[in-house]
């Protein structure tokens, strides 16, 4: 065995790492237009982006100093500038306080669920994690005291808790800090502004306690990276130590700095507002059939029967929110409270849209109409007509790929990229024949049916209004209603001629407008529809239309956002509230 083979095998013998990949944060499809999955505080104020234009340039070529921001600190918590440490973050405070504190053959007792990374900092100090369940509101303080061993040197006292918003009270921290005189209690209070009770005061007069705070929520500069640590000057001193000398840019240290000492009023307005719009969520999430823990941070942990649904529903409404990895709460969401208005109003439409839908909206063809030998086979037949080759499966992957609503225009594109030119007017005529047929020739229209009983959508017709959204032209549209006995039931009819085509939302935007209602679903079998149906606010359903392969159909409607593929139209009726 080689030397490297030998040290390699010597570290995992010497211990089992928890975590054997770096931190994930979440990433978001590319549609989404509403994140609220990072606990973010609101953008940056004037006074901060004229700062950041009138930097100096010797801000930049300089090595930073962190002082006068640190006596800036200390004088608005009345404490001396060497109980101060700016740190990059309050996860950088968090990291190296396990640094410090923590090592080989020592602990660290930590309420779960948690912020993560205080395991993977503790992980990494070589220390062992000893876990106390806290999935009650109250904060667990009698089983932490009961966990501590003779090698445990720091508690975790994370309040508000991440991702609960739970807190401990004054008289939690002062019974750890007075029963544990020996330990470390670190008290990680990156979102105390939103909360009731600041208990920084407090900390700062336990001479056994470090408080880590951050700029990050409500001060809105996640993105320059800046917190700060508060303790006593022999604590702060061991925190300041574990890092390099200037850990923190001097471009955010600046920032920073600045929104200090001219944004606190309006960082109070925001504190407000959001407990004002987490309440709302809070009644969001209760009415959706959530069940929620009183959170006091910029966010509400909730749980639900089917956390799977609620979240691809909201992802296919454009906004994202936070799941968890962890089995422990595979149940949960975390949603962060919006940070404006017009956000509030998106997240409040979209629980109304899945909760409670007033109308829905379907395709025709691939969903109603069974076409796959009438449309489907007219493509074939026209594009086979003027020498080109084409398959089912050629043009499942066309409708795969979007844009692709116009069957007329479909053929001409699978004729030219087979270096076959034919006019639109020609291929037209060409595909109408066959469709309708012509003289005693019956049309392929002719072999359509219908996918579902008939008195499957007059049950659903007496729930809610229905329309049709669909590229057909109307002769056609309403030769099939008219066909099946279906006209009775569509109050709303958008065909070709009345709308930009899919994927723009036009079309599902004029259906909602003809049935006078703002909340809907929509059931489509193309990526096309499932892209209108988001931009108009609805919310999109695949479904997998005869003919096509199910597990091709299946990825391209799941990758283009559907909140979930049916296999059968019938289904519809199990998901809805």
């Amino acid at each position: 065995m080689s030397i490297v083979a030998q040290t390699e095998s010597k570290i995992s013998k010497t211990r089992s790492p928890i975590f054997t990949s770096g931190y994930q944060p979440p990433t978001v499809a590319e549609w989404v237009s509403l994140r609220l999955d990072g606990n973010e505080g609101p953008t940056p104020t004037p006074s901060v982006m004229r700062a950041l234009q009138e930097i100096a340039p010797e801000k930049l070529r300089q090595y930073p100093s962190r002082a006068a921001l640190e006596t800036a600190i200390a004088v608005r918590f009345g404490i001396d500038e060497s109980q101060v440490c700016v740190t990059a973050g309050a996860d950088d405070a968090i990291d190296r306080v396990c640094r410090s504190f923590l090592g080989p053959n020592r602990s660290i007792v930590v309420p779960k669920p948690t912020f993560e990374m205080i395991e993977r900092y503790a992980e990494a100090s070589g220390a062992r994690i000893i876990p106390v369940d806290w999935s009650d509101r109250a904060y667990p303080v009698e089983a932490v005291v009961n966990a501590v061993t003779d090698d445990t040197s720091v508690v975790a006292v994370i309040s508000p808790n991440n991702p609960t918003g739970s807190v401990a009270t004054r008289d939690d921290l002062i019974r750890l800090a007075t029963t544990l005189p020996n330990r470390l209690i670190m008290l990680d209070h990156a979102y105390v502004e939103f909360a009731d009770d600041d208990l920084t005061d407090l900390a700062l007069s336990l001479p056994n306690v470090i408080v880590t705070r951050t700029f990050s929520k409500a001060w809105g500069l996640a993105g320059l990276r800046v917190g700060y640590a508060l303790g006593s000057a022999a604590n702060i001193e061991r925190v300041r130590g574990a890092a390099g000398p200037y850990p923190v840019s001097g471009l955010s240290i600046e920032l920073a700095q600045v929104a200090w000492e001219n944004d606190e009023a309006r960082t109070a307005e925001f504190v407000q507002a959001t407990r004002t719009r987490r309440e709302k969520l809070t009644n969001w999430v209760k009415a959706a059939g959530g069940r929620t823990t009183t959170s006091q941070a910029n966010f509400v942990f909730a749980r639900f029967d089917d956390t799977a649904w609620i979240y691809r529903c909201l992802r296919s409404l454009g906004i994202a929110v936070r799941r968890f990895e962890d089995t422990q709460l595979s149940d949960a969401l975390r949603i962060t409270c919006p940070i404006n208005d017009a956000d509030c109003a998106q997240l409040e439409s979209a629980f109304m849209t899945i909760t409670r839908p007033q109308a829905m909206l379907f395709d025709l063809d691939g969903v109603l109409a069974d076409v796959s030998q009438s449309y489907r086979a007219a493509i074939m037949a026209t594009v086979q007509s003027f020498g080109g080759s084409v398959t089912a499966e050629t043009i499942a992957r066309y409708k795969a790929a979007g844009n692709a609503n116009n069957d007329w225009l479909l053929s001409q594109r699978i004729l030219r990229d087979q270096g076959i030119e034919v006019d639109l007017p020609t291929v037209r005529e060409n595909f109408e024949r066959l469709y309708q047929g012509s003289g005693s020739s019956p049309g392929l229209c002719t072999r359509e049916s219908l996918t579902v009983d008939r008195l499957w959508i007059e049950r659903l017709a007496q729930r809610c209004p229905l329309a049709l959204v669909t590229g057909r032209p109307r002769r056609d549209a309403e030769t099939f209603l008219q066909r099946f006995g279906l006209e009775r039931y569509f109050k709303s009819v958008v065909c070709m001629e009345d709308a930009t085509a899919k994927p723009d939302p036009e079309p599902v935007t004029l259906a909602l407008q003809q049935l006078g209602v703002e909340y809907a679903w929509m059931i489509g079998d193309t990526p096309d529809d499932v892209v209108a149906a988001r931009e108009a606010g609805v919310l999109p359903l695949g479904l997998t239309a005869p003919g096509d392969d199910r597990r091709t159909a299946s990825i391209a409607l799941d990758d283009a956002g559907a909140a979930r593929v049916l296999t059968s139209i019938d289904a519809l009726e199990e998901l809805l509230p």
